[in-house]
């Protein structure tokens, strides 16, 4: 990788080849050393910048949410604010986002998943995601459906991403990111056709 001389470009350097090192032998594997070897920096760096792997994990996994964040976000510009089907194709598009399906990523997603169960700094960062998909999609429920009712089609559509993603992640051809989108917005409509 190139050399990165601002702070903001060396830590994006070193988060994309902890991606490429995770994606290639898997977290327990990633070792600083080969982390360093892939940024083509000495392993000093990694704890100069992030105090270790812990740390260089936390901010891999800000960086993808950060992504994911974004993806969504310029889905949604332009949208009327009453467009309820807009805002939920809009979140459910960018959750399948190339930058959340590409091979590295879904590798990185899957080992911090796993990882969350057991280190306190994952797991706030998990909650902080699983909130934002959950009241995003809520929020644009609601503007159709009673309390009760939103909040199920929140929680039946955030599981079924969640859940397609996985599904798709575990595939041994991969995910079918279209095929994806098409359940989940079928779901959503599914929930706003029961407005009464």
């Amino acid at each position: 990788m190139p050399h990165h001389g601002s702070l903001n470009g060396r830590r994006e350097q070193l988060i994309r080849a902890n991606l490429t090192a995770i994606h290639q032998y898997g977290l327990a594997d990633a070792t600083i050393a080969r982390i360093a070897r892939l940024a083509g920096v000495s392993t000093g760096i990694i704890s100069h910048y992030f105090g270790g792997k812990s740390g260089l994990m936390e901010a891999t996994m800000r960086h993808l949410l950060a992504e994911l964040g974004r993806a969504v976000t310029e889905r949604r510009q332009g949208l009327d604010a009453d467009d309820v089907e807009g805002h939920v194709d809009a979140i459910i598009d960018g959750n399948f986002d190339s930058t959340q399906t590409n091979r590295a990523a879904m590798r990185t997603w899957l080992e911090f998943w796993a990882s969350s169960m057991h280190q306190p700094a994952l797991q706030r960062l998990q909650r902080v995601n699983e909130r934002r998909l959950y009241s995003n999609l809520c929020h644009q429920f609601r503007k159709r459906l009673p309390p009760t009712q939103a909040r199920d089609a929140a929680r039946s559509v955030a599981g079924l991403i969640d859940g397609l993603w996985l599904r798709g992640a575990l595939h041994p051809d991969g995910i079918d990111i279209n095929g994806c989108r098409r359940l989940a917005r079928e779901n959503a409509r599914f929930w706003l056709a029961q407005t009464h």
